[in-house]
């Protein structure tokens, strides 16, 4: 097959093929459920069905958090499922059905750092593995930062063990062209911001 010639203006549509059937395979406490639904192609007879398994999430905001002399505010935080240290930026689920991404992104900045930031600039949001959840991750850039009050916030469990950096900018960007620092939220807002011009 011989790629055809790309429309002008291409981008990703909404689309939804006939579901005949759905299974539970985890649904608990996290965050996060797991199901098996049955499906078939429009233009295709119920005898062409086909299962796919779905990770149901709620949606995550990240933050790129720069101060006035160009650092960026990282962390580093253990990640059972990769077996491997991360940096990465602090960040948050969506907690609330139908929560703001950028109420989410402020929460999580003032939790996991102890800043908050004077101007929001959002860059973006990207479905990090469509072909198995419909997680979406919104990147923001928070700039004017200023120290603040956690309040009651106590971490736990990986974050207990997280440990907080100013990062020079270009060191950071330098650890991900190198491949250094794959984390893939941070690599996209780390790279959407400087393709916009903004750092």
């Amino acid at each position: 097959m011989s790629p055809d010639v790309a429309p002008a203006g291409l981008s990703d549509t909404a689309e939804a093929w006939p579901v005949v059937g759905s299974e539970d395979i985890y649904r608990g406490a996290a965050p996060f459920a797991v199901r098996s639904d049955e499906l078939h192609h429009p233009d295709g007879g119920p005898d062409q069905t086909f299962r796919r398994i779905v990770v149901e999430h709620p949606g995550a905001a990240v933050i790129l958090a720069v101060d006035d002399e160009q650092r960026v505010l990282v962390v580093v935080q253990y990640r059972h499922a990769a077996r491997r240290r991360f940096v990465e930026l602090p960040a948050g689920l969506l907690d609330k059905p139908g929560e703001d991404p950028e109420e989410a992104a402020r929460r999580e900045l003032l939790e996991e750092t102890g800043f908050e930031a004077g101007r929001w600039t959002h860059l973006g949001s990207t479905w990090s593995s469509p072909g198995i959840t419909a997680e979406v991750i919104h990147l923001y850039l928070a700039q004017d930062l200023s120290p603040a009050d956690r309040g009651d916030f106590e971490a736990e469990h990986e974050e207990a063990d997280m440990h907080l950096y100013r990062l020079p900018l270009d060191d950071l960007l330098a650890g991900v062209l190198a491949g250094r620092i794959a984390d893939a939220p941070l690599v996209n807002a780390v790279l959407l911001a400087r393709a916009r011009g903004l750092l």
